[in-house]
């Protein structure tokens, strides 16, 4: 199998028009409107833990994309608000691990389900073939996710 950045006369995957894809969708589906106001930074660390499980600060460091310090405020907000808890990490008693609480957890529920209200009626809008052009696609974005997440470790 060849990818190939531009156009391919064989039907074979062109890396650039996927990228272009995915960047028009994310534009759009980032920025739905949602019931809690969350800066992203917030909505990640809460997803990543809910994905993960417990982690240290400097692994949500690397996966946040976000300075120690400033990460270290946010989940102390996080904390304060009811978010997250630390508990010590009982492979390593000097270590702390951030848990996700269940009213974190609620938040990306409920941020699923407002996303979900949202998408619905745009999805009844297209054609049965790009409906099931899509469900096709989702083993191999879901793939995309996972290799993504393993090589980002």
């Amino acid at each position: 199998m060849t990818f190939h950045h531009r156009a391919d006369p064989e039907g074979d995957l062109n890396v650039d028009e996927f990228t272009r894809a995915i960047e028009n969708f994310n534009r759009y589906y980032i920025r739905l409107p949602t019931v809690q106001k969350l800066s992203f930074t917030t909505l990640s660390v809460l997803d990543t833990l809910a994905v993960s499980g417990p982690l240290r600060l400097t692994e949500l460091v690397k996966t946040e994309q976000i300075s120690q310090p400033g990460l270290t405020q946010l989940v102390t907000r996080l904390e304060r608000d009811g978010l997250v808890e630390r508990h010590p990490d009982p492979a390593d008693g000097r270590a702390v691990l951030i848990h996700i609480t269940e009213a974190g957890r609620k938040i990306g529920q409920v941020r699923h389900e407002d996303r979900s209200r949202h998408m619905l009626p745009l999805i009844a809008q297209l054609t049965p073939a790009e409906r099931q052009g899509i469900a096709a696609a989702l083993p191999a974005l879901t793939r995309l996710a996972e290799l993504g997440t393993e090589a980002g470790r």
